[in-house]
């Protein structure tokens, strides 16, 4: 059973206290990282996001893409668009339906996923923790998200 009492805090609204808080400043703080290794291949951690998707489960539409990725259309489209730009994916309405608008990768996509293999290495080795440990706080942070996504 989940424990719903609140943590004994002098001052509940003390800044060091907050999950929120503590939830903003790492997603920073680890995306910071990400920069480095990113920018040689073209890409920030948003299309890192995106190339991570479609590496894994190419094509997929447009809409299955922003489920995957959680994000709205509106966010997605002009990372579709700079992606294209730079020639690692294709936009193209489906045949069968034109509403669709399928996305797939280009032989230059696909290549970078090679070179994109270092990325997660990298990144553990700077954050200088165990894989097990990350992997733990994942599963953590997975808990976060669905709890924080249901419906009330």
């Amino acid at each position: 059973m989940a424990n719903t009492t609140s943590p004994t805090v002098d001052n509940p609204l003390a800044l060091q206290e907050q999950v929120c808080f503590a939830l903003a400043v790492a997603s920073r703080s680890v995306i910071a990282l990400y920069k480095p290794v990113l920018e040689p291949m073209g890409l920030t951690h948003p299309k890192y996001l995106v190339m991570l998707a479609l590496w894994e489960h190419e094509p997929l539409s447009a809409r299955e893409l922003a489920r995957l990725l959680q994000l709205d259309p509106a966010t997605l489209t002009p990372l579709l668009k700079r992606l294209e730009a730079i020639g690692y994916l294709t936009r193209a309405r489906n045949p069968d339906d034109e509403r669709a608008l399928s996305v797939t990768l280009t032989a230059e996509g696909r290549a970078l996923r090679s070179r994109a293999l270092k990325v997660p290495e990298a990144v553990v080795a700077r954050l200088g923790m165990e894989v097990a440990e990350l992997r733990e706080l994942q599963q953590r942070l997975g808990r976060v998200i669905a709890a924080a996504s249901a419906p009330d």
